[in-house]
């Protein structure tokens, strides 16, 4: 077995092991893409820092993705931020595997290793600005099919300040709707936009059944209930099922993710998420 630099790998991972007969992919697992840092900037005049990964051809070099997320992390205020757990996965993952532009970034205030975005935390308010400054991006950038992924705090974002014409609709992931309201989902209703709401068995704030019920004033809402699942989606088998979901809607027809790889890949070193749950338990990658 060959050990290799390879030059997509991120910060903060080990060499990269090409594997001939397929390793399983697994939490710390980074496959290759074009990773870069990016800063956003809003309307109110703060400079927002992030990261675009993209899919890349054979000779390395960064290729037109089928779709593109762009991520709205979880509540900074309870650790939330660019590299919660299912979003830094998404990034290491979907370009490589679903041919999918990751965009992941800090809103105002919220810092990790990437560095600190300008501004403080709004409760939601005045990050409307930094939700249209990484749309905007991603159509300045001519990232096709633009598809805004939204977790916990994330998904009131989303509902609240995301109903761009340029987005193509919008994922769900523990939406808690406490800041975002009838009249958020009223709007998006006549939005007219696609809106994939995944709801945890065991969430905190809001459950399937009561989900359901919620969301049916959006018609083209589709609840999906996840078994065994919590709000923080801890666990591989949790992580897989949100990222099945997500690329089997911004991409219908492709065959489930695989759980192996037979090219190049590196190993994260640091393994570490802050994102704390309700009951100040963090989670694990």
């Amino acid at each position: 077995m060959n050990e290799t630099e390879h030059p997509t790998r991120p910060h903060g991972t080990a060499l990269t092991r090409t594997h001939p007969t397929g390793a399983p992919i697994r939490a710390l697992t980074v496959l290759p893409a074009h990773r870069e840092d990016i800063e956003l900037h809003t309307a109110d005049g703060l400079t927002l820092v992030g990261e675009l990964a993209l899919p890349v051809g054979p000779d390395g070099a960064p290729q037109v993705p089928a779709a593109t997320l762009v991520t709205l992390h979880p509540l900074p205020t309870h650790g939330g931020y660019m590299d919660s757990h299912v979003y830094r996965k998404a990034s290491w993952r979907l370009p490589a595997l679903a041919d999918l532009a990751v965009l992941r970034f800090n809103t105002r205030g919220t810092s990790s290793p990437r560095g600190t975005s300008q501004g403080s935390f709004d409760e939601g308010v005045g990050e409307q600005f930094d939700v249209h400054a990484a749309i905007e991006y991603a159509e300045f950038h001519d990232l096709p099919r633009r598809w805004l992924v939204g977790w916990s705090f994330g998904t009131e974002l989303a509902l609240m300040h995301g109903r761009d014409p340029s987005v193509e609709g919008a994922i769900l992931l523990s939406p808690p709707l406490r800041r975002a309201t009838d009249a958020d989902l009223d709007a998006w209703d006549a939005f007219g936009k696609p809106l994939l709401v995944l709801v945890p068995e065991h969430d905190d704030y809001l459950r399937p059944d009561e989900a359901r019920r919620r969301f049916a004033r959006v018609r083209q809402a589709r609840v999906v209930g996840v078994d065994g699942a919590k709000h923080l989606w801890v666990g591989e088998g949790a992580v897989r099922r949100v990222l099945d979901e997500i690329v089997a809607q911004v991409t219908p027809g492709r065959p489930a993710l695989p759980t192996h790889w037979s090219g190049p890949s590196s190993t994260a070193t640091d393994g570490t998420d802050r994102t704390m749950a309700p009951d100040g338990s963090p989670s694990v990658p």
